[in-house]
């Protein structure tokens, strides 16, 4: 029970009065703020700003003399996959660097199994009827829109603190082939932060499936993104899988968009060699190579795995104060009323009001000029069943801003919280 439902009538109609005061304040003051994506603040795009002055006309030789300017290296050059290798602790042969969008190289994935299959699979996904998805939810919803995309049908799975109900998620690939694979984010997860514990990542490593051509596709978008000191763990899923024959079941993605640049990074795949023998003949129709400029300059700017927890650590202090702006004005507003994750890493805190008041505080939201994330977008097809799920992404706004877009949020929580209270005992 919330705090309000144990107040009298008049206690709770004069909160709603408070908050509508309030917020019709801010409204005079025609604000307009945005929260809907997890986007890098220009602070933090300023941290890579010398890597512009890395590759000059003179210098654009890779390490075994390649010139990065002409054809060549579809699997990337040689340093950038040892630079990926060193900081994610996959071996650099089954690293393959792409552009700069791990969603591009996730979607390129997908659209190749329906097309051609995958390793060990009897025919392509796209000729063998109805295809479904696991999609832990909430989730990103992104991947929901790749799979939505493609008439892939979703399964939601229920997210934990420590991971995917992995209960559930046993089952149905055990009794399901038509279950071709499930979306993973399993470090500081999309939208709440969450890390997958030892015992699940196992588990998932472990998967016994109906399908011969199952696939995790483990998108591990905030490996390095710690908001403090102490670095998070996330166990190995390539050891894992291995560990029990599994390895061609994983499909593992990476980017630097939130290291260096989101519209300039770098992206990669990695996968086992079966797995790779099988994609290279494919990827090569499709490309002669990748901007090969950018992975030098990439790997001259961030050098190893140490230079990478350097910038790592300059944009956490930028984006800490915000997560913890947010989660101070949740204390002090809502506790009682709401729930919230505080995330150790990542982009996004997640913000659980009361069911059925997720979509009237985006309403309320919107008329006082802060703009959030859809309603429903961490859910596939855009169905949040308890309408109670608001993905906050604090990086972008400036400090000011976002403390200002906050407290009218609360606001509004506030309002609809009262709303439902005195709707519900009238």
């Amino acid at each position: 029970m919330n705090k309000m439902e144990a107040m009298k009538r008049e206690t709770v109609q004069a909160c709603l009065e408070d908050a509508k005061e309030k917020l019709a304040h801010w409204k005079e003051k025609g604000v307009s703020l945005d929260l809907t994506r997890g986007k890098p603040s220009r602070e933090q795009l300023d941290l890579s700003s010398p890597m512009l002055e890395m590759v000059k006309g003179d210098s654009c030789l890779a390490q075994d003399g390649l010139d990065c300017r002409n054809y060549g290296s579809l699997e990337g050059l040689p340093e950038a996959r040892a630079l990926f290798s060193s900081v994610l602790g996959i071996p650099a042969e089954n690293i393959i660097i792409g552009g700069n969008s791990s969603l591009n190289l996730m979607y390129d994935t997908m659209a190749r199994a329906m097309l051609f299959g995958v390793y060990g699979g009897k025919a392509p996904w796209g000729r063998q009827g109805t295809v479904k998805f696991l999609c832990p939810s909430p989730g990103y919803d992104r991947h929901f829109t790749v799979c939505e995309t493609m008439g892939i049908e979703m399964i939601p799975v229920e997210m934990t603190p420590q991971g995917p109900d992995m209960d559930t998620v046993e089952r149905l690939v055990a009794e399901d082939s038509s279950i071709k694979g499930m979306w993973c984010v399993p470090k500081f997860s999309n939208p709440q932060g969450y890390t997958y514990c030892d015992e699940v990542v196992e588990r998932i490593g472990a998967l016994q499936c109906a399908a011969d051509d199952f696939r995790v596709f483990w998108d591990n978008a905030y490996a390095v993104h710690e908001l403090y000191d102490e670095t998070v763990p996330l166990a190995d899923i390539f050891a894992c899988a291995k560990k029990y024959g599994k390895e061609d079941q994983i499909f593992y993605f990476a980017s630097t968009s939130k290291i260096t640049y989101s519209g300039a990074g770098l992206a990669l795949f990695a996968a086992s060699d079966n797995n790779l023998r099988q994609i290279k003949p494919y990827l090569s129709a499709q490309t002669i190579g990748p901007d090969k400029l950018n992975q030098l300059r990439h790997v001259r700017f961030l050098r190893d795995a140490k230079g990478v927890r350097e910038i790592m650590r300059r944009h956490a202090a930028i984006i800490r104060p915000k997560f913890e702006a947010v989660i101070r004005a949740f204390r002090e507003n809502l506790t009682d009323i709401a729930q919230w994750t505080e995330p150790r890493g990542g982009y996004f805190i997640d913000l659980m009001v009361e069911p059925g008041c997720a979509k009237r505080v985006y309403a309320l939201a919107a008329d006082a000029g802060v703009k959030l994330t859809d309603v429903g977008a961490t859910y596939p097809y855009g169905k949040d069943p308890k309408d109670m799920h608001l993905r906050i992404a604090p990086t972008f706004p400036s400090y000011d801003a976002l403390v200002q877009a906050i407290d009218i949020l609360c606001l509004c929580v506030i309002q609809a919280t009262a709303e439902k209270v005195l709707l519900e005992n009238s």
